[in-house]
């Protein structure tokens, strides 16, 4: 055969010397063959580079198949607009195999709108849904109904360690919150360290970084175990929330030169209270690729990103999910980590190119 012709079943049946139908049973792995034939058609199928048609065992099947997709709400600029172009890319490649891909949203900083995200998904029939879990009681509850059902599920950017899902595609949490950690005191001399996190939903149901925090205090109990953490909570959607606590942060420590971290993507918020008060002392290090995180590391006052391209992780997923739905294709690893890679003013620039 000419290289960069399909293969065929045909083909694979005509060098083998058997029947189409043997080629079929040995694929699928039902009916008698024999063991000579069988490993016949096999070394035929890895010399020829053989690759079964998915579409055509969706036909085969005649199953209709259907893809949820459920993520937080977002805004123009925010860290979920790249995860949501990742669908949009995952969509492409489910739709040629005839499997629709929908997105169900809901609003991270109320357990309510997840629950009924998730009713909303159930009610859509999905064969296989990929979830990026905020609220752990209720995503629990959530996938159990879901295994009641039959229904494939996948997670991205986070994940419950305590369940036994297909698949996982985003950062290893625990390792990025070590690797933050080490980058934010890079060997100097630390006494205190602020952590700037979000106050979430009123009973503090939605903890999504608790493994990457709990990487982080692991890593400043062995290192700097002296070290003090303090927690100052904001609101992120209260400006004069944020500068007020912040000014009382600073007040009380006079010191310029601090240590600020935080474990979402949300660093910019920091950021623009440091850049309003023009203060250039701190050590600030935070995650993900937004234009605003971007810009506060341009100006100097974020000096390090912990960057994912979650884009890839959900078209990964999507992926994955359709071949698993459509031939039960097994997955290589059930916990896909992706690279975590580190920006500074030098680099960030280049980062979201394509």
């Amino acid at each position: 055969m000419k290289q960069g012709n399909k293969v065929t079943i045909n083909d694979v049946a005509r060098a083998a010397g058997v029947s189409k139908g043997t080629v079929d049973r040995v694929l699928h792995n039902r009916g008698e063959v024999s063991a000579a034939s069988r490993q016949q058609v096999l070394d035929v199928i890895k010399e020829l580079g053989y690759r079964p048609n998915i579409y055509a065992s969706l036909l085969a099947s005649r199953k209709e198949h259907r893809i949820v997709c459920i993520i937080p709400e977002f805004s123009a600029g925010e860290f979920w607009e790249l995860t949501d172009k990742g669908i949009a890319r995952g969509r492409e490649f489910a739709s040629g195999y005839g499997i629709p891909v929908h997105t169900v949203q809901y609003d991270q900083y109320d357990m309510e709108s997840f629950q009924r995200a998730c009713a909303t998904a159930l009610s859509e029939n999905p064969t296989g849904v990929i979830i990026a879990p905020m609220f752990r009681v209720e995503t629990l509850k959530f996938v159990k109904e879901l295994k009641d059902r039959g229904i494939a599920y996948m997670y991205i950017d986070s994940k419950l360690e305590e369940d036994d899902y297909l698949a996982y595609f985003g950062m290893p949490m625990y390792q990025s919150g070590y690797l933050c950690a080490d980058l934010l005191t890079d060997g100097r001399k630390v006494d205190r360290i602020y952590v700037i996190r979000i106050a979430r939903d009123r009973k503090g149901h939605s903890d999504p970084t608790v493994t990457r925090r709990t990487g982080f205090m692991d890593y400043i109990n062995e290192y700097y175990p002296d070290c003090e953490i303090e927690n100052i909570f904001i609101n992120p959607k209260d400006p004069e929330d944020i500068k007020a606590r912040l000014d009382r942060m600073f007040m009380k420590d006079p010191d310029p030169h601090k240590f600020l971290v935080m474990f979402n993507s949300r660093i910019h918020l920091v950021a623009d209270y440091l850049r309003a008060r023009q203060i250039r002392t701190c050590r600030v290090v935070g995650f993900d690729v937004m234009e605003r995180n971007l810009a506060a590391v341009r100006d100097g006052y974020v000096q390090l990103l912990i960057a994912q391209h979650s884009d890839n992780q959900v078209a990964a997923a999507i992926n994955a999910m359709t071949e698993w739905l459509l031939i039960s294709r097994p997955l290589s690893r059930k916990d896909n980590y992706t690279q975590m890679d580190i920006l500074n003013r030098f680099n960030c620039d280049y980062y979201l190119q394509k």
